[in-house]
């Protein structure tokens, strides 16, 4: 169909792209029709949101005329975690904690914000900003993840507090004088992994029993063992690495008349509208130079 004197093709694949002489000259569809071109822009996406159609085709596209690619990994996507207890607070969401990832003594992400437990692992703004920084990092082995529920407070006011709180109750078992401190659902599993008896009447625990409490609530841990796929990301991370286009065209430096646009190259950042923006100004450079470079054949 034709729209604005835009001929439209939809539900119709591109098979390959078309060159003469060096040059792209247009596209093959997917049953055999061949429309011609003077410049074609390559806005395929990644991998990410495969409902939408995006399934690689523009990477494998670009690659048949001498691209290269960088391996394409899923991004601003959830983490796997290890724990079973974590699984069971699925939906429990936390606001104002800090997570920290670490691989050994290497600390590779820290962010104050909000997240979330799922049946698998973790989710939410600071961690799917996380993802986007430790693919490198699990290829060697699973990180060590932290969160600090409290982090206005030190470990000493934190200890304060809790003190406080156990003052008023003291009769009272750990597991039902935490309330104030915690979501009730995170209560049991944090005593637990503090090493403490959640039936323990407080005025018996000793300093050492309520120092761990207090250092597992400044750092619960977790074992992140790896992403969830494409299907739950937000953005592809990975594709053609930018020294192969030219920056203020997006006209591609291996084969005259190519542009490319937005996830198709190895460009990615964390949230906060940063990849919409590479979007957006890839793609508008993209269009301009493609109808500049069209301009110039016709002169």
């Amino acid at each position: 169909m034709k729209e604005n004197g835009v001929q439209v093709h939809l539900n119709t694949p591109v098979k390959e792209l078309l060159m003469e002489d060096g040059r792209i000259c247009g596209v093959e569809l997917e049953n055999g029709q061949k429309e011609y071109a003077d410049a074609v822009i390559l806005a395929c996406g990644g991998l990410s949101y495969p409902q939408t159609g995006s399934d690689g085709d523009g990477h494998r596209m670009a690659g048949e005329v001498g691209h290269s690619c960088t391996r394409l990994l899923p991004s601003l996507v959830p983490l796997l975690v290890q724990e079973d207890w974590c699984h069971e607070l699925q939906g429990l969401s936390l606001k104002n904690v800090t997570l920290t990832l670490r691989q050994g003594k290497k600390q590779i992400y820290q962010e104050f914000g909000e997240m979330m437990f799922t049946h698998f692992g973790i989710t939410g703004p600071i961690v799917l900003s996380a993802s986007t920084c430790v693919h490198k990092y699990l290829k060697k082995g699973n990180l060590q993840a932290e969160i600090d529920l409290k982090p206005a407070l030190t470990e000493k006011q934190l200890d304060e507090r809790v003190l406080r709180d156990f003052a008023e109750v003291p009769n009272r078992q750990l597991r039902n004088t935490l309330d104030k401190l915690l979501p009730k659902s995170l209560i049991l599993p944090l005593i637990q992994v503090s090493g403490n008896d959640p039936y323990a009447v407080v005025h018996d625990m000793t300093k050492q029993s309520r120092l761990a409490l207090i250092r597992t609530v400044k750092a619960l841990p977790l074992t992140v063992t790896g992403t969830r796929g494409f299907a739950e990301a937000i953005i592809t991370q990975g594709g053609i690495p930018v020294k192969e286009v030219m920056p203020d065209t997006m006209e591609s430096k291996i084969v005259r008349g190519l542009f490319l646009a937005g996830e198709m190259l190895d460009l990615d950042a964390v949230t906060g509208g940063y990849n919409l923006q590479i979007a957006w100004s890839t793609g508008r450079a993209a269009g301009i130079g493609a109808a500049e470079y069209v301009k110039t054949l016709n002169e």
